[in-house]
């Protein structure tokens, strides 16, 4: 399920970026501080557990990210 969420938020980024760039910034801004927060609570953990908790919000996170920087560099390449 979590899976499903992420690849929602990061089509509706990507499609953000695409249509407003200038505004596509905040959302995914929101969402890396929010991942990271699930992040460093994960890693409070002890050991290996804790990296195992934490890995699937950082790669959400880079995701994201990826996901929000792709939709700006598409609309640069635009010829209008």
């Amino acid at each position: 399920m979590m899976i499903l969420g992420i690849v929602a938020v990061c089509v509706v980024l990507a499609l953000l970026a695409f249509l407003v760039p200038r505004l596509s910034q905040h959302p995914q801004r929101g969402t890396q501080r929010t991942l990271g927060l699930g992040s460093r609570a994960g890693e409070k953990a002890p050991g290996v557990l804790g990296r195992a908790l934490s890995k699937p919000f950082r790669s959400s996170s880079k995701a994201v990210g990826r996901s929000g920087s792709a939709g700006r560099r598409a609309r640069g390449h635009m010829p209008f």
